[in-house]
């Protein structure tokens, strides 16, 4: 498990959001461990001529030391993805963007991607104001008392000026 952690944090800091990682997956059977990073840009993972895969299997090696296999797999729809959603905004909130036209924005696109539900919640010291607090915003229906209901959860954190703001979403798929 500790292991696993691992794997997950040098992943995350070596691609970073430029990759737009989603997830880190990782399947152990009999001497083997089989890494499969979902991403919505595999060329970035990639890099040109493999050069990024190959630093990255050198790391991985050096920190599990043990027989292992790499997979890269594209995200067909970053914008009905919590994860990514959650990273994308996170960034616009650190390039100064007005933060409710971000998420509102940003909800419309998700629920304009096809998923049935989509709620953001941002919270911190939105604009630079002195009292932090919560501000969200939620398209269509996100069941969250239902428990076979298909609902992804991402975080993020904006490193601003004033401080860290967080941001949460949900994205209800059926």
């Amino acid at each position: 498990l500790i292991a696993d952690i691992k794997i997950r944090d040098l992943v995350s800091k070596k691609l970073g959001f430029r990759a737009g990682v989603a997830s880190v997956v990782i399947e152990r059977s009999t001497g083997q461990l089989i890494v499969t990073i979902n991403t919505s840009k595999p060329g970035v993972v990639i890099g040109r001529g493999g050069v990024g895969v190959e630093a990255l299997k050198k790391d991985l090696k050096k920190l599990t030391g043990e027989e292992f296999k790499l997979n890269i797999e594209e995200v067909k729809s970053p914008e009905a993805h919590a994860q990514l959603i959650a990273e994308n905004v996170a960034s616009q909130l650190e390039r100064r963007m007005a933060f409710r036209r971000v998420i509102k924005g940003t909800v419309d696109n998700a629920i304009k991607s096809g998923v049935l539900g989509a709620k953001i919640t941002v919270s911190g010291r939105l604009n630079g104001a002195e009292m932090a607090r919560r501000e969200s915003a939620s398209q269509g229906s996100i069941p969250l008392h239902t428990i076979k209901a298909n609902i992804q959860y991402g975080t993020a954190r904006a490193q601003t000026t004033y401080g860290i703001i967080g941001v949460k979403v949900w994205v209800y798929k059926g």
